[in-house]
C-alpha cells in the first residue's frame, strides 16, 4: 500500500484474508498512515467514533511489517524505520544495518533523532494535529479550484496534484509539461513543487522516454511549517501562471544523469 494513497479498512481486511490464504506478506508503507487513518475516521462507516491512534493500530494489525519515512507524518527532519513481526526477518535486517550504517545501537540515527521520532509519532496521531494538517491542504485545494486550476479530485491529505496536461494543453509531452509548470511556479513565487510525468517516468531499455498518461505537479505541504497566508501565496502564484499559460513554451533537457533524473536533470526554456 503506497504511503500517499488513502485506503479503506474494508479493503485492507479483504486483502489480509487473501494474503493469509496464499501465504503472502503485507509490508505496509506507513509514511502517511496518520492521514489514511483520518480519512477512514471521516468517511468509513463504523470508525467515526474511533481515535486516529486506534485506527492506526488496527491498520498495522493486518500487516506483517512496515516501513516509514519519518520525515513525513512523524514530524521530524531525518530518519525512518523498518518494523517486522518475524524474528528471523528482523535478525537479517539488523545484520544488514551493521553492513550499511553501523552497529544497530549507534547506526544511522543519533539518539536525539530517535527520541524526536518517537515524540513525533505520538503527536502525529493527535486529533487536533491531523485535523489542522488535512484542513490546510483542503484549504489550498479549494482555493485553487476557485481559480479554475485543474487539480486531481478528491483532494488528498498531504498535498495537491495539478493536472499539467490540462493546465498546459498546448505543450506536448516531448517538452515536459509538468516539469515546465514546476519551473514556472518556482520562477513566479519561489514555490517548489515536484514533477510527476515524463521526467519521473524515465526511459525504456531502448533509450526512448516513457510517456505516462498523467502529467502531474505535486504541491506537497510540509507539516507545521506554513500558515494560511502561505497557502494564499501558493494559490495566487498558480493562478498567475495559469493566466499567462499561453505564453509558456515548454522545456528541453540539457543534462541527464544515469539514474534518478527527476532529481538532477537540467533544462532550458524553449
Amino acid at each position: 500500500m503506497a504511503g500517499g494513497q488513502p485506503i479503506s479498512m474494508k479493503n485492507l481486511k479483504e486483502l489480509r484474508a487473501f494474503t493469509k490464504k496464499h501465504k503472502i506478506r503485507i509490508i505496509h508503507d506507513m509514511t502517511r498512515v496518520a492521514e489514511n487513518a483520518y480519512f477512514i475516521q471521516q468517511k468509513e462507516k463504523g470508525y467515526e467514533k474511533k481515535s486516529i491512534k486506534e485506527i492506526v493500530k488496527e491498520i498495522n494489525s493486518y500487516t506483517d511489517g512496515a516501513t516509514m519515512s519519518a520525515k513525513k507524518d512523524a514530524l521530524v527532519n531525518i530518519g525512518g524505520f523498518l518494523a517486522v513481526n518475524e524474528w528471523d526477518v528482523f535478525e537479517e535486517a539488523r545484520n544488514m544495518v551493521v553492513v550499511y550504517e553501523g552497529l544497530h545501537t549507534y547506526g544511522g540515527l543519533a539518539g536525539r533523532d530517535m527520541e524526536a521520532m518517537a515524540i513525533g509519532i505520538t503527536e502525529s496521531v493527535s486529533a487536533d494535529h491531523i485535523r489542522a494538517r488535512v484542513g490546510q491542504v483542503i484549504y489550498l485545494g479549494t482555493k485553487m479550484m476557485d481559480y479554475n486550476i485543474p487539480i486531481v479530485k478528491p483532494i488528498g491529505g498531504h498535498g495537491i496534484f495539478v493536472d499539467a496536461k490540462k493546465f498546459l494543453p498546448h505543450i506536448s509531452q516531448e517538452n515536459f509539461p509538468a516539469q515546465t509548470l514546476a519551473a514556472e511556479l518556482y520562477l513566479d513565487a519561489g514555490v517548489r513543487t515536484m514533477e510527476r510525468g515524463v521526467v519521473s517516468a524515465g526511459r525504456k531499455a531502448n533509450g526512448e522516454n516513457y510517456y505516462p498518461k498523467l502529467e502531474l505537479v505535486r504541491f506537497t505541504i510540509p507539516r507545521r511549517v506554513y500558515t494560511q497566508a502561505h497557502m494564499d501565496v501558493i494559490a495566487e502564484s498558480a493562478a498567475h501562471v495559469y493566466d499567462s499559460r499561453k505564453k509558456i513554451k515548454g522545456l528541453k533537457m540539457v543534462y541527464e544523469p544515469k539514474y534518478l533524473r527527476f532529481f538532477q536533470a537540467r533544462f532550458e526554456q524553449l
